[in-house]
């Protein structure tokens, strides 16, 4: 199928053998001429795939974030392999599955003998820095990422997101304006919008301090309601992933989403400044930036807030590959299914790396130059916090997920996501479809059998009973808090 727009010149190379033979006229033909290309590697913390006003959305404003849209592909049918922090970061840097690598919770360390990103580019010869949270397993370590020069200078406890993603802005433009003599690979990882989880109902001493700048001044239009906010018709028997805040009213879920706006308002801003230093830099134009996030956000859709979950406001993510003057400019592309695992690939692309001997993703630039090429039949999304792993399957027309029970059988959704955007109907059930539902079983036992998924059992999580204690000496504080909110 085709993306929604056509490009105006359409590039010819494929593969990383491909660049070094490119032999078109113009810009491009300049573009290969320069030396390799610098990649900057730009993450957010918890943003959904329409968290930006260069898709329309009119309730944020993200001028900065817009600008890479402008010069590059916003890819809307993104997904991450893990709709949760450090297990989807961990497959953005090695372009494996989680349950490949071992790390089906926070706070785990990647299997060593995976490469990361990195160390594949670090090998290449580039100048690596990291800059941000990384949560594999410390969130804001100050040394040990393997193939980076860690560039962190705080810690996240005590502070507002917006406090440390300045501290991480800060070190990022440091290391961007150094003078060097090789590429760099630069990443910086933001952490807004994650503090929505705040106001979600965690105990926090920061939430007097997240309502001082993110309350919504007296006759501030509230953004409304999403159009699917209630509850999935057909839901499995049992099925106990059900609505969060059976309490909020109307007010407080749209004041919810008011705050979560601001805080992209604010991490945008942020980005606005690493974006200012390539240009006063004079790297802009031999930089190829990738932005994207770990995991999206429930928002009040389904009654959701937070993640770990596969409906589309949890589990898709922007993906934009942007290079001023290489890649087609202002292409929003609502038809390939992208995901995570392909970041990896795209940028050793682009930079004639040679990349890890596996890797579970494809270098996106072959669709990015041509689009009516299909890209990926599907993508796979899972889950390691019940008895066995869930897993997500998205083909172009279909959303299949399913979700094992403890007596050994299983819950399964299947949505229309051409008739049902919302996920609003679980048509598993319907005879119809039953051809379909069982076409989406097996492509994704075939995916299982590729990625051994069989052979790596899920791994004891590390904030398992401490993090059970901890929740439970502050339910009284998380209710005290909630009321704090409905009464704001």
């Amino acid at each position: 199928m085709m993306s929604s727009t056509m490009t105006r010149r359409q590039l010819m190379g494929t593969g990383a053998a491909g660049l070094c033979a490119w032999a078109l006229g113009g810009r491009l033909a300049a573009a290969r001429d320069r030396k390799r290309p610098n990649v900057l590697l730009i993450t957010t913390d918890q943003q959904r795939v329409d968290a930006m006003s260069a898709v329309g959305n009119k309730w944020v404003k993200t001028p900065h974030m817009d600008s890479l849209g402008a010069n590059g592909v916003y890819f809307m049918n993104s997904y991450c392999p893990y709709p949760l922090c450090s297990p989807s970061r961990s497959s953005l840097h090695t372009s494996r599955m989680p349950h490949e690598i071992g790390v089906d919770h926070n706070s785990v360390s990647i299997d060593p003998k995976i490469p990361l990103s990195g160390q594949v580019f670090r090998e290449a010869g580039y100048d690596t820095g990291y800059a941000g949270k990384w949560h594999c397993p410390n969130p804001y370590p100050s040394d040990g990422i393997a193939g980076y020069e860690v560039l962190n200078t705080t810690t996240r406890p005590g502070k507002l997101a917006q406090v440390v993603d300045e501290a991480t802005m800060n070190a990022a433009v440091a290391f961007l304006r150094r003078k060097r003599d090789k590429p760099f690979l630069t990443v910086v990882s933001f952490i807004n919008p994650h503090d929505i989880c705040l106001p979600a109902g965690a105990a926090s001493p920061l939430l007097d301090e997240l309502w001082k700048r993110y309350q919504p001044p007296a006759g501030t239009e509230l953004p409304p309601l999403p159009a699917n906010f209630g509850s999935t018709e057909g839901l499995p028997e049992g099925f106990n992933r059900g609505p969060k805040h059976d309490g909020w009213d109307e007010n407080q879920w749209r004041k919810y989403t008011y705050a979560y706006y601001r805080m992209m308002e604010d991490v945008d801003k942020q980005i606005g400044q690493v974006l200012q230093a390539l240009r006063e830099t004079g790297q802009e134009d031999n930089t190829l930036v990738i932005f994207t996030s770990d995991h999206g956000e429930g928002l009040g859709s389904h009654r959701w807030t937070g993640k770990m979950m596969y409906y589309q406001e949890e589990v898709a993510v922007p993906l934009i590959v942007s290079w001023k003057g290489v890649t087609p400019a202002g292409r929003i592309d609502r038809e390939h299914l992208v995901s995570a695992l392909d970041v990896l690939p795209t940028i050793c692309d682009y930079a004639g790396v040679r990349g890890p001997a596996i890797m579970r993703g494809k270098s996106l630039r072959p669709i990015i130059e041509k689009p009516q090429q299909p890209g990926h039949e599907y993508i796979v999304s899972e889950m390691a916090n019940g008895p066995a792993r869930s897993f997500m399957l998205r083909t172009k027309q279909y959303k299949y997920m399913v979700f094992p029970t403890a007596n050994g059988g299983k819950q399964e959704m299947f949505f229309d996501m051409q008739a049902d955007p919302g996920e609003m109907k679980n048509l598993v059930a319907q005879p119809a479809l039953a051809t379909e539902v069982e076409r989406h079983r097996k492509l994704l036992a075939d995916w299982n059998k590729l990625t051994e998924e069989a052979d790596h059992p899920i791994q004891p999580n590390p904030q398992g009973q401490a993090g059970k204690g901890k929740k439970n000496k502050a339910k009284n504080k998380a209710q005290k808090n909630r009321a704090k909110q409905k009464n704001q």
